[in-house]
């Protein structure tokens, strides 16, 4: 038995027993796979996989019980090399950081700007996607941390720790009605106008358009959009009425918006910080985990990644 094995019954599962996406994914030839596999099942006297033909089905009892255990077994390979590259490699390496459109623009420049001025060797790789995509991304330890909001904390794979609360806001330009608002904004008066808001798939909340249904509303929503810059610059124009993350206005940028209070109308969103449970990070990691939020110190999230 051999890694390259384990690799290999671990993107099976992955690739949906596609051979040669495996083949791809590992960088190998699809008859290497196929002879790592019979070598595997033969060296331990048992069918793992089912077929059909040359063609893989789906795995056997006895390879639904060894996934976990191959599983875990990587995961600790991998955590041996990272605990000998913290004491060889201190201060280089690479950190993959996988996280939402709206967070790499607006909240992690600072956290960026001081992380590669303590560590200015440690390459840093950044991904952006959905929530959905940022827990499968850390659940198959292709990224260190994620950073988004809900599906974090729901997953069973990962430990996450909260980071900060934030709410929607209504943003409309200088001259649109709603700023001469004499009483407190309503769901009603916002549904008046047409509306800009996030793309469904992508977003970090609760569903905007369902806000309205739970109040027997119907919205008129014109326009959806993964960046809230291209929110910003429809509503700029005045085709509607946006609907953005509060930490995506800046009085100073967004000069020519105005940020109307609506927190009384949107629930409240948490935005988490979360990592693969049984993970071992390098020390630069936990360094920007702590510089994310003083309160997350090496120490505190060791004691609780320990204590799951």
């Amino acid at each position: 038995m051999n890694f390259q094995q384990l690799r290999i019954i671990r993107e099976t599962v992955r690739q949906e027993f596609n051979l040669t996406d495996v083949a791809n994914a590992l960088h190998t030839s699809q008859s290497g796979v196929s002879k790592h596999i019979k070598d595997l099942e033969d060296e331990l006297g048992i069918e793992l996989y089912i077929r059909k033909g040359k063609r893989l089905l789906g795995l056997t009892d006895p390879g639904l019980q060894m996934l976990p255990i191959v599983e875990r077994m990587l995961l600790d390979a991998n955590n041996i090399k990272n605990l000998a590259d913290q004491y060889s490699n201190q201060d280089t390496g690479q950190l993959t950081i996988a996280t939402t459109h709206t967070q790499a623009r607006y909240v992690l420049p600072k956290v960026v700007t001081q992380f590669k001025q303590e560590y200015p060797k440690v390459q840093l790789k950044l991904f952006q996607g959905s929530p959905k995509e940022i827990v499968h991304l850390l659940s198959e330890g292709k990224a260190d941390i994620g950073l988004a909001t809900e599906s974090l904390g729901v997953s069973q794979e990962l430990i996450s720790f909260p980071l900060y609360t934030w709410h929607n806001v209504v943003a409309v330009c200088k001259d649109h009605p709603l700023v001469d608002l004499t009483h407190k904004l309503t769901l009603s008066d916002v549904a008046d106008y047409p509306i800009i808001a996030y793309q469904e798939e992508f977003t970090e909340q609760t569903n905007i358009e369902q806000t309205f249904i739970d109040e027997g509303i119907t919205p008129d929503i014109v326009m959806t959009a993964l960046d809230t810059d291209i929110i910003k610059s429809y509503v700029n124009l005045g085709l509607g009425v946006g609907i953005i993350a509060d930490v995506a206005y800046n009085e100073e940028v967004d000069e020519n918006l105005v940020i109307i209070c609506s927190d009384h109308l949107f629930s409240e969103n948490k935005t988490r910080l979360a990592i693969r449970k049984g993970h071992l990070l390098r020390r630069y990691a936990y360094r920007f985990i702590e510089i994310c939020s003083a309160e997350l110190t090496e120490e505190y999230v060791v004691d609780c990644i320990s204590n799951e």
